[in-house]
């Protein structure tokens, strides 16, 4: 077997990649699909979109390879998380779109859970919040709006699924009902201490049991591809979510490595081993990917605002004409020249949770200028990382060394040592910027027997750049202290 390959199942467009035994990529194929907003804050997908577009993907990308389906060791699927499918056990049919992840149709719902109490008890059985954001509410919501849908759930005619279970299914012509640890923590349905769906919970969101996939570890053999699709029969062998696909990409697989993702927004993932920790801190605990039976625990937090924040400059303040521009503006002036901004533009998550605060910028003085600005906004995304690891670093009671980086704006040099100064420890960029496929291709490819253990995946990595702090600690106390105080005229 020559390759394993990777479908990367996201939240606006579907990728498969074909990785050598070097972990380096040996072609791929793309393909967006479009976003269904039905109201406002409504997010929903085609789940024949889903399907169309990884099977388009994965021919493609096996085509440019060179190869052919006999030629793949492995399939590791990887996916956007929470996001939600229902449909029919014979028929394959959904009996509704996918309800994607970023939907608030079900915020007033949790809003209610919190107020009935529910919010602690489901934290210590999930590690999650009640929102709009997981599973659940989804599921009911389908169940209680869609006509004849719970009725059929209760005769055990429907399956729900996240979107790397529904293409387990459909891959498979349903042959294979299941998913993993990671995907499953992500539902507010799975007791992630005990490793099993919860019979309490599944009352409380009144959920039959039998619509729930099997749970197995990441790195499993799921089953095989349905002959007719690719030409053979392929074993697809991983199945992670997206994030902790980025994490095990990463090789982040000891208690205490970190990596955050810079997106449009930022996902800061800890490794903390076999212990669960409890956030004093907003963050939610879940669990991560391995390559043997048992998962690892993983403290998660977000930044709402990340990338997002360089598109703003871009596309509504029209100040730079390329997120590349940003780096070599920021260089042009020596300091922020006192300007702060916190981009709390759809309010604040971990570790202060203001859902109302809004975006500011401070400092400001006539001699500010476009290049204050923009280098005031890198600085901002570091500072919100900054405040994310300060938060795992007090609950997990591990200080951080160093942080691996992926995502688009890692490539922003500027950005990356600002955010090794803020933090004063090194951040480490690989050259493989696809951690997240390749994660998903590392933990099939263990399983399959194409690599013989970490140790080996080890040697492919490359370091495409590493940055280490120069900034004195005077100047970094005097920074913070000045972004501590742009925070609290946000909240304010």
């Amino acid at each position: 077997m020559k390759y394993v390959l990777a479908i990367d199942q996201g939240t606006t467009s579907t990728r498969a990649i074909v990785f050598d035994k070097r972990g380096q990529e040996v072609a791929s194929a793309q393909q967006e699909f479009g976003q269904i907003y039905p109201r406002p804050a409504w997010v929903e997908h085609s789940p024949q979109d889903i399907l169309g577009s990884a099977l388009a993907v994965t021919i493609e990308a096996i085509v440019r390879a060179g190869a052919t389906a006999r030629d793949i060791a492995a399939i590791g699927i990887t996916n956007q998380r929470e996001t939600t499918l229902v449909w029919d056990k014979v028929t394959g049919k959904p009996v509704y779109n996918a309800i994607v992840w970023q939907c608030r149709r079900t915020a007033d719902f949790c809003e209610k859970l919190k107020k009935d109490g529910f919010a602690e008890k489901i934290y210590n059985k999930t590690g999650l919040v009640p929102d709009a954001y997981f599973s659940a509410t989804k599921i009911k919501w389908i169940l209680d709006n869609v006509g004849g849908a719970r009725e059929r759930a209760e005769r055990g005619e429907l399956a729900f699924g996240t979107v790397d279970t529904f293409l387990l299914w459909q891959l498979s012509r349903g042959k294979i009902f299941a998913t993993d640890y990671t995907n499953a923590s992500r539902t507010m349905l799975f007791n992630i201490h005990k490793l099993k769906w919860d019979a309490e919970l599944l009352r409380l969101f009144d959920i039959p049991s039998s619509m729930l996939p099997e749970v197995y570890p990441s790195s499993h053999n799921y089953g095989c591809t349905d002959a007719g699709l690719f030409g053979a029969e392929v074993p697809i062998c991983g199945v992670v979510g997206d994030q902790q696909a980025a994490l095990y990409g990463q090789l982040c697989v000891s208690a205490g490595d970190v990596k955050n993702t810079y997106g449009t927004g930022c996902f800061l993932l800890m490794n903390t081993g076999d212990k669960a920790v409890k956030s004093c801190n907003g963050l939610v605990t879940t669990l991560g990917a391995t390559a043997g039976g048992k998962p690892c625990y993983v403290l998660e937090g977000s930044v709402f605002v990340g990338g997002a924040a360089v598109q703003w400059l871009r596309d509504e303040l029209k100040i730079i004409s390329s997120a590349a521009e940003s780096e070599k503006i920021a260089l042009s002036v020596k300091d922020n020249g006192g300007v702060y901004l916190v981009p709390a533009f759809t309010g604040l998550g971990a570790p202060y949770w203001d859902s109302s605060a809004r975006g500011v910028i401070t400092g400001i003085t006539r001699g500010t200028t476009r290049a204050h600005i923009v280098r005031a906004t890198l600085e901002g995304i570091a500072y919100e990382v900054c405040d994310l690891v300060r938060a795992m670093e007090k609950d997990a009671e591990i200080k951080i060394s160093k942080l691996a980086v992926d995502g688009g704006a890692s490539k922003n040099k500027f950005l990356m040592q600002f955010q090794s100064d803020i933090l004063n420890c090194s951040v480490i960029r690989p050259k493989v910027s696809e951690t997240t496929a390749l994660g998903a291709a590392y933990l099939a490819g263990l399983k399959a027997g194409y690599w013989q253990n970490e140790e080996e995946i080890r040697l492919n990595v490359r370091i495409d750049g590493e940055f280490n702090p120069t900034m004195q600690d005077d100047e970094r106390r005097e920074l913070l202290d000045g972004w501590a105080s742009a925070v609290n005229k946000t909240l304010a």
